[in-house]
This record gives C-alpha cells, sequence and structure tokens, in this order.
C-alpha cells in the first residue's frame, strides 16, 4: 500500500510527452509555465510599480533602465539552463538513470559556481556599465545601487531556473509555479514594507527581490533532494562530470551567447532611448515591464517544446516531432495576438498602473502600440529557434538570430536611425517589428533543413507524407 501510495505520488509530478494527443498535454504542461513566467516578470513589475508610484519618476526610471544590463550578464548562465532541460529529457526519455543522475548533479553545481560568478561581476562592473549606456546622471546613482543589491541573489536565480529546468524534463511544471508563488508573494509584501515604511527608495526593492529569489531556490533545492530514483539531487553527489558537462554546454552555450549578443543590441537600443531624456526612459521602461508579460505568455509555449522534443528525441517518437512543432506554433500564435491586442487595446490604463505622470504615460502608451501588435511574429521565431534546439542543434539557431535580429537592429541604429527626421523613439521601436520578420524567415529555413537530416531518416514512407 505503501508502495503504491509513493508510486501515485511521483506520477503526480511526471508527464509522459511521448504518447497521447499533444495540445491537451501541451497546454496541461504549458499553463504552469505561462504563470510561473507571469510570476518572475511580478519580481519586476512590483519593484517598478512601487517605486513609480511611491518614490518618483527618477527611481521608475532607475530601476526600469536596468533591465537591458542585467539581461546582458545573465543571458549566458541561463542559456545554459536549455541545455540543460534538453539533455535531462532526453536521459528520461530513454529511461538513462546514471546520464541523468550525473547531469542533474553537474548542472546543480555549475548554478551555483555561476550564481557567485554573476554576483562578482554585477558589484563591481554595474555603475560603470551603466554609465557606457548613457543613463542619465539625476537616475545614474540609483540605478548602480539598484543593480549591486539585485546581483546579490544571483547564486539564488541560478539555482531556481536550473532547478526548475531538471523539473520541467520529466513534466512538472506545477511545483516550480508553486515555489514561485510562494516567493512572489513575500517580493511584494516587502516591496511594500521597505519602500512606503522604511524608505529605502531602490535599495528597498532590489533587496526584496534578492530576498524573494533565496526563497525560491531554497524551496527548489528541497524539492530535488527529496525527488525518487533518478531526479533525485544528493549534495554529496555534486561534482562536473565532463561528458555531461560538454553535452548541456553544446546546446546552452550557443543559446545563452545568442542572449548576450540580444541583450547587447538591447543595451545598444536603450542607449538611443536614454538619450530622448527621463520622460522617454520612464515610459519605455514602464511600457518594456508590460510587454514583458506579452513575450512570457508566448516564450513559456516556445520553451515547453524543448521538454517535447527531447522527451520523443530520446524515446525515438521521430513520428511526433512535426505534429509537435505545429501544435506548439499555433499556441504561440494565438497567445502572442490575444495579448499583444489586449496590451495595444489597453495601453493608456496599463501605463497608468506605473506612473501618474501624464507624459509618462503617453510616452510608454506610445511605445506600447507599436511593439504589442506585431509581437505574436517575435513569438512564432522562438518557437521555431526552440524546436531546433530541442533537435539538438543550437549552432545554427544562434547565428541565424544573431544576425538576423541582433545585427540588423545595430545596423539600423547606425543607418535609419541616424537621419535627422528618422531620430525618434518610434523609429527605435519599429526596429523590433521588422527583424521579427526577417528572422522568422531564416528560422523556418534552418528548421525544415534540421528535420531532414535528423527525423526524416527515421519516418516510413507514411509517415513522411503526414
Amino acid at each position: 500500500m505503501a508502495e503504491e501510495k509513493k508510486e501515485l505520488e511521483r506520477g503526480k509530478h511526471e508527464m509522459d510527452l511521448t504518447t497521447g494527443a499533444i495540445l491537451p498535454k501541451m497546454l496541461l504542461f504549458t499553463v504552469p509555465i505561462v504563470l510561473s513566467s507571469l510570476l518572475q516578470l511580478l519580481f519586476n513589475a512590483a519593484d517598478v510599480i512601487v517605486v513609480g508610484r511611491f518614490a518618483g519618476d527618477n527611481s521608475l526610471a532607475a530601476v526600469g533602465s536596468t533591465g537591458a544590463l542585467v539581461n546582458l550578464l545573465t543571458n549566458l548562465f541561463l542559456g545554459v539552463g536549455v541545455g540543460v532541460n534538453v539533455m535531462a529529457a532526453r536521459f528520461y526519455g530513454a529511461r538513462n538513470r546514471k546520464d541523468l543522475s550525473d547531469t542533474i548533479h553537474t548542472s546543480m553545481l555549475f548554478s551555483i559556481v555561476g550564481g557567485f560568478v554573476l554576483t562578482g561581476i554585477g558589484l563591481t562592473l554595474a555603475e560603470p556599465m551603466l554609465v557606457l549606456m548613457q543613463t542619465p546622471e539625476k537616475v545614474l546613482p540609483l540605478a548602480a545601487l539598484y543593480l549591486r543589491i539585485y546581483f546579490l541573489g544571483m547564486p539564488a536565480l541560478m539555482i531556481y531556473n536550473f532547478g526548475s529546468a531538471v523539473l520541467r524534463a520529466k513534466g512538472d511544471t506545477r511545483r516550480p509555479l508553486i515555489y514561485l508563488s510562494i516567493a512572489g508573494v513575500l517580493n511584494v509584501v516587502l516591496n511594500l514594507f521597505f519602500v512606503i515604511v522604511l524608505k529605502m527608495d531602490v535599495a528597498g526593492v532590489g533587496a526584496a527581490t534578492a530576498i524573494s529569489q533565496c526563497l525560491s531556490a531554497l524551496l527548489i533545492w528541497i524539492c530535488l533532494t527529496r525527488e525518487e530514483e533518478m531526479f533525485r539531487l544528493d549534495w554529496r553527489k555534486l561534482k562536473l562530470h565532463t561528458q555531461r558537462l560538454l553535452e548541456v554546454l553544446r546546446i546552452g552555450v550557443p543559446a545563452g551567447f545568442e542572449g548576450i549578443v540580444f541583450a547587447i543590441s538591447n543595451v545598444m537600443i536603450q542607449a538611443a532611448i536614454n538619450g530622448f531624456g527621463e520622460v522617454v526612459v520612464a515610459g519605455s521602461s514602464a511600457a518594456s515591464n508590460i510587454e514583458g508579460f506579452v513575450f512570457m505568455g508566448m516564450y513559456a509555449f516556445s520553451q515547453s517544446i524543448l521538454s517535447f522534443m527531447g522527451q520523443n528525441m530520446g524515446a525515438g517518437r521521430f513520428d511526433r516531432i512535426r505534429r509537435i512543432t505545429r501544435v506548439n506554433l499555433a499556441c504561440t500564435t494565438v497567445m502572442g495576438l490575444a495579448l499583444g491586442g489586449l496590451a495595444s487595446l489597453f495601453a493608456k490604463p496599463l501605463m497608468g498602473i506605473y506612473s501618474s505622470s501624464p507624459a509618462v504615460i503617453d510616452a510608454g502608451a506610445y511605445r506600447l502600440i507599436i511593439m504589442c501588435l506585431p509581437y505574436f511574429l517575435c513569438g512564432a521565431m522562438d518557437s521555431l529557434l526552440c524546436a531546433v534546439r530541442g533537435l539538438g542543434h543550437s549552432f545554427a539557431p544562434m547565428l541565424t538570430s544573431v544576425l538576423s535580429i541582433c545585427a540588423f537592429r545595430i545596423a539600423w541604429l547606425y543607418t535609419i536611425f541616424r537621419i535627422p527626421r528618422f531620430h525618434t523613439p518610434g523609429v527605435v521601436y519599429w526596429s523590433y517589428p521588422v527583424s521579427w520578420i526577417v528572422a522568422l524567415i531564416s528560422i523556418y529555413v534552418i528548421y525544415l533543413l534540421v528535420v531532414r537530416r535528423e527525423v526524416a531518416p527515421h519516418l516510413t514512407a507514411k509517415q513522411t507524407a503526414c
């Protein structure tokens, strides 16, 4: 009876993605990721809203203007989490217990080391990098202070994200959501207490975020130490297994490098926006935060395809690969059209949550209308990028997206944006949707080539026709 109870409990936290109808499982798998992603955004949104309402527009601009720089410094390590998800899912699909265990222990040790490296970088380079971004002088001291405190929580952020990647590999997206929900409530409570009661300004929201990240990391660490069999984390077994690390890095490093180059282009765009003054910076920062909710709604679906592809490739279910891609692409597009349309329709009321300044509201609403309506193109692009990574190829999508998006946006800033009549915030914002179209076409071609190489040889004539 006890064994049956254990088996039932274990089954609640696992999902076999290699059999059955794809759409119901994808929705069941992805909805907790959507909610988790939105809660992670609420960490920053709570920071932005509280300082905007209770500390003023300069504090709002200070917190909001650090987002691109945070992404620049964290994307390499977070990209490695993609490799963790893909390889763990593949070993789980193949029921390879030893390699799965080695991958988990290697990944979690890597997350700890990487987190402390990021903390050191953030503490020493925060202000110099903000200066390079042309952060307004009135905002610079506050932004540097917030950034340094925020980066104290980097080890915890890495542990949570890598731990979540491990759990997603076996289809468990519910428990990471629960842990993040608990941490999110703590974050909001501490935000209000530190800023309104203790008058700590940006230092308060930075400290609240770092503390809540520590809680989510602790919860997911405890969860992994209590897992059954293949997924159990034992701190005595923490070791960098060379072969497993190389497999994770082969997929994760190109994804992380892509994120870094994306962040560099976004830092350059942020620098261009900073040149238009505090009002535009504050409006753009708040609008960017709202866009994050649209993006994460789509990105959760594109992230889910990593686990689907990994398990099915590991189990040899090549006949499901193209159907998984089609279903995922449709879900991502529908989500993007729905959320992007709502954000555009209610642009000003949404901006009013972040600031009471009419000028800031107008500046932010202008960005939202340009960015959010075509945002579904970005979601479709990411869906195909993750599909190719799930099939075990990471370099080609990295190169394609770097050239089609990052290089394109930088070229846009140094050509079209330099023309006096086009030297406006709107022209900066338009670089995003145009680059999404270029990238979507490019990555679709890459996807077709990878499927022809990795999937088609394993299919019968009938399956190929489907």
